[in-house]
């Protein structure tokens, strides 16, 4: 095993990588608007360059996921690196449509490499305690989306253009560039506990994994279609519509860092079925009010989101150890897939929505629109919060069962 020095460098690098990929998130979120009106691209092709981002995400997780423990996870993350880099360089020179799907494609498949070798990196070198650990890393998701936003937000105010507030990712990932290049990896734990690639891959049919591979299609869509959306659809209902976003993401980022204490006291179902009514009633504010209220379902939903992705991971890493590597990437890819689908479908509902209130003008159009698509998307935690109850009162009972 790895000296404590080397592991807590091994975990501030993730974090550093996993930081690209969130400011990469919520730069986007920011500037999505303004792409569309510089390249005269309407929704539904905003909706598209957006899911890009999504689709290269599950296409390196899963690839990822299947060559980690044969190449090992230094090399994958270098490869992350690189596209990284060129992404983030093609979307600074972007001339339009194509040349900035192409530019989050290799953006999108970054970081799905970054997930795909640091997630079995730090359920190895942190195997005692892995959903706390993988929620403290995951932390960095949110909270390189508050950097992003709040970098978007005041910059825009001084004048400075979305080019530059892209370019300031270059700075981060030359630094995890750098620190990977330098430091030693252990084999990922299927490895090192001897299980076979064919236990691995037979166990991938249980029937409960196949179960969070599904509900991982609706808290994924939950969050990462919500948050990338929000100030598309809430622009016309606030002024600060990215602030609300700053806000969800910054409650993200204190509840995971707090994570140890509150997966310890509900276990990972209590948690995951308290987060899809948290995320329910933050929906339900979102599409169904104005004003102060707005910022209220903001950090409901913030409180709400916040567990989904880690906790997911972390349950089936510990209930489904012999998953591997390739286990807890087909979760995260199945999540971005699933979001990617649903933002090419809501953005073409979004404009048949705009069109058929346009005789209000297109403003209120857009005003009237932007709640309708949050209040389509409430019903997703609805069905979690069923799924979870039933899932956790199972569980309950045959483990009540087994100590009888």
């Amino acid at each position: 095993m790895l000296a404590n020095v080397q592991k807590k460098q091994l975990f501030v690098a993730s974090c550093l990588a996993l930081l690209v990929t969130s400011l990469s998130f919520g730069i986007r979120a920011g500037i999505l608007g303004r792409l569309g009106v510089q390249f005269e691209l309407n929704t539904q092709q905003l909706g598209t360059i957006a899911a890009t981002a999504f689709w290269g995400f599950p296409l390196a997780i899963v690839v990822g996921g299947m060559v980690v423990d044969a190449i090992g996870m230094k090399k994958l993350l270098v490869a992350a690196f690189l596209f990284h880099l060129i992404g983030i360089v093609l979307t600074i020179f972007a001339t339009g449509y194509w040349s900035l799907f192409i530019s989050t494609l290799l953006i999108g498949i970054a970081n799905g490499t970054v997930e795909a070798a640091c997630n079995p990196l730090v359920a190895t070198i942190y195997s005692d305690d892995k959903t706390t650990k993988l929620n403290h890393f995951h932390l960095w998701f949110p909270g390189g989306i508050v950097i992003g936003t709040l970098l978007v937000f005041f910059l825009d105010k001084v004048g400075i253009g979305w080019q530059v507030q892209v370019g300031l990712m270059i700075i981060p990932t030359l630094i995890y560039g750098y620190l990977f290049s330098k430091l030693d990896f252990p084999v990922t734990e299927r490895v090192a506990s001897g299980v076979s690639s064919a236990e691995m891959y037979k166990s991938l049919l249980n029937p409960l994994f196949i179960l969070m591979i599904i509900l991982m299609f609706g808290t994924a869509i939950t969050e990462l279609f919500t948050g990338q959306w929000i100030d598309v659809l809430l622009k016309n209902v606030t002024d600060n519509a990215i602030l609300l976003l700053t806000l969800e993401t910054g409650v993200m980022v204190i509840g995971r860092a707090f994570a140890g204490p509150v997966v310890h006291k509900f276990s990972p179902l209590g948690v995951l079925l308290i987060s899809s009514v948290l995320a329910a009633a933050g929906l339900y504010l979102l599409g169904h009010s104005s004003g102060n209220m707005l910022f209220a379902g903001a950090i409901l939903f913030g409180m709400g989101v916040c567990y989904f992705w880690p906790t997911m991971l972390g349950f089936v890493s510990e209930n489904l150890p012999k998953t591997g590597a390739v286990g807890m990437n087909l979760m995260g890819a199945a999540g971005m897939f699933a979001v990617s689908l649903y933002m090419i479908f809501m953005g073409g509902y979004y404009d048949q929505l705009i069109a058929n209130h346009m005789e209000n003008g297109l403003e209120e159009a857009k005003k009237a629109a932007g709640p309708e698509i949050i209040n389509v998307t409430l019903i997703i935690p609805i069905i979690l919060i069923v799924a979870f109850a039933s899932l956790f009162l199972f569980r309950k009972s045959k483990n009540a069962t087994a100590a009888a």
